[in-house]
């Protein structure tokens, strides 16, 4: 019933509209057909998140995830719990070394089994699928949501000290504020991965150059001073007041370590860093040493400008340095602390998602959060997921008591990963290995002990019921593990709920990118 000659297209508007659609239908059924004959002679190429990380990008990545708001907020802590300047420089010292024996550990791991996810996938591939998934569960309900929470709050706290000199910020301005921060990283990480690394590139020029000022301050006034500051720094001084006991040391190592937090940052996004055979070891080294170093020479200089007993007392220690060396431009310092642990938070949730993505990609987490977007190629549902969870975190939550609980659940799985490399060493020595640690067995083994020693400190010598907390909700995962993961239960509603979001977000299932 087409139109079919040239007058009766141009004799009527209603028989051109009918020759146009029928047009369009004929050429859209061409199309389809060709679709179908030609499906099976070639695959179409799996969607897979593109490798935009280089070496620049990776060094970011640890260090500016590692530079946060620990190194703002931790020294206080560090220092009450020990009791001395000098037992709080060796914390520090050793916390950094610990760091870099791990991801030394982890970067081996990362070069044999070259795939995303971190302690998740060494942990499966090692040891298998049950204890993988209490990794994957822990993780993504626990450690990542806490670690997000606990710098969003640093964030705010900064952010909101220059309006509240005479006092602490008010609670709910600082969780308002720390809400805001999650929400605009999540948007970042989402839109696209090269705008999120650059980013992180930019705030970690800043950062450095914000540190670069305290330690080059510090040093000016230690130069200048003659006082009772200058005689806590010397070596007979340094060490009155230490306080010895396990529990003590336990504290200050987790509040030190904290402000680490982020060396293993590549082992998460390993499928997206371009050779990370060799990427992967130099990011490690360059970027801890620069970190262990400023962490060193700030310490250092926040003792030389104020006493022990104001370091302890003080709620943010950068912005009392500022207003004790800046003056009157002392908010800078605020500012500075406040986007360093945003440029952290922005890292830790560029690789923390990876977590719950690849979780999901193995089936130890629902389809849905294994999906990426089909343009931006970013694992938004895994994205937002977290930040529905560390939002949850927040509400309750005070910086302290996050970072003491995340350090010991999260040293727990360090643990057993390191364990994991170990154990490939002693059983496996013949996979392939294009990078090998330095220093061979005694490398994991030293981290180890660390990792050991961090979880059970604390509870022999300082047992609290919110340990067992902790152990109790990790077990509880096997609920959870025998009916889904076990014997692969998926309930009909979950599967209309994946197809739902799968068409609202815009997302596909992925390929590994290996």
């Amino acid at each position: 019933h087409c139109v079919n000659t040239d007058e009766d297209k141009t004799s009527s508007p209603i028989r051109f509209f009918s020759f146009a659609v029928c047009s369009i239908q004929r050429s859209c059924l061409q199309h389809c057909l060709y679709k179908i004959v030609t499906m099976d002679k070639k695959e179409p190429e799996g969607l897979k998140i593109k490798r935009e990380i280089g070496l620049i990008g990776g060094i970011a990545l640890i260090s500016g995830t590692m530079i946060g708001s620990g190194i703002f907020m931790s020294p206080q802590f560090v220092l009450s719990y020990v009791g001395s300047p000098g037992a709080s420089l060796l914390i520090w010292t050793i916390s950094g070394i610990v760091s870099m024996l791990a991801a030394l550990s982890y970067t081996e791991l990362g070069t044999i089994i070259p795939e995303s996810g971190g302690d998740f996938i060494y942990i499966l591939r090692i040891y298998g699928p049950f204890p993988a998934f209490f990794a994957a569960y822990t993780m993504v309900l626990v450690l990542k949501p806490f670690a997000a929470a606990a710098l969003s709050i640093g964030i705010a706290e900064y952010a909101a000290a220059p309006f509240y000199m005479d006092c602490s910020p008010p609670t709910v301005v600082v969780k308002c504020a720390a809400a805001f921060s999650l929400f605009l990283v999540v948007i970042i990480n989402v839109l696209n991965v090269r705008l999120a690394i650059r980013i992180q590139v930019i705030f970690l020029v800043a950062k450095v150059l914000a540190l670069t000022t305290i330690v080059v301050g510090g040093l000016v006034k230690l130069s200048q001073s003659t006082d009772m500051i200058v005689e806590n720094l010397k070596v007979e001084n340094s060490f009155t007041g230490t306080q010895f006991s396990l529990s003590t040391f336990g504290m200050a190592f987790s509040q030190g370590l904290w402000s680490y937090s982020g060396w293993y940052s590549l082992s998460y996004v390993t499928e997206e860093l371009k050779r990370p055979e060799v990427n992967l070891p130099r990011a490690a080294v360059i970027a801890i040493s620069l970190v262990t170093s400023l962490y060193l020479l700030v310490n250092v200089s926040y003792l030389s400008v104020m006493t022990p007993r104001e370091l302890m007392s003080s709620t943010a220690v950068a912005v009392t340095w500022g207003n004790k060396v800046l003056g009157s431009w002392g908010w800078i310092m605020s500012l500075a602390a406040a986007l360093s642990a945003f440029g952290s938070l922005n890292g830790s949730f560029f690789s923390g998602g990876r977590v719950c993505f690849v979780a999901a990609r193995e089936g130890h987490m629902p389809d849905i959060l294994s999906m990426a977007h089909v343009h931006r190629l970013t694992p938004s549902p895994a994205l937002i997921f977290t930040t529905t969870v560390s939002l949850i975190v927040l509400i309750p939550g005070d910086f302290k008591s996050i970072v003491n609980y995340f350090s010991f659940t999260a040293w727990i799985f360090y643990g057993i990963t390191l364990s994991g490399l170990i154990y490939l060493k002693i059983k496996k020595p013949e996979l392939p290995r294009p990078y090998s640690v330095g220093v061979p067995i005694i490398v994991p083994i030293l981290a180890l002990i660390a990792a050991v020693f961090l979880v059970l400190a604390p509870i022999i010598d300082n047992p609290q019921i919110e340990y067992l907390y902790v152990t109790l909700f990790i077990v509880s995962g096997v609920i959870f593990y025998i009916p889904f993961i076990h014997y692969k239960v998926c309930p009909r509603l979950l599967n209309k709920l994946t197809v739902f979001l799968q068409l609202f977000l815009e997302v596909a299932p992925t390929e590994k990118n290996l």
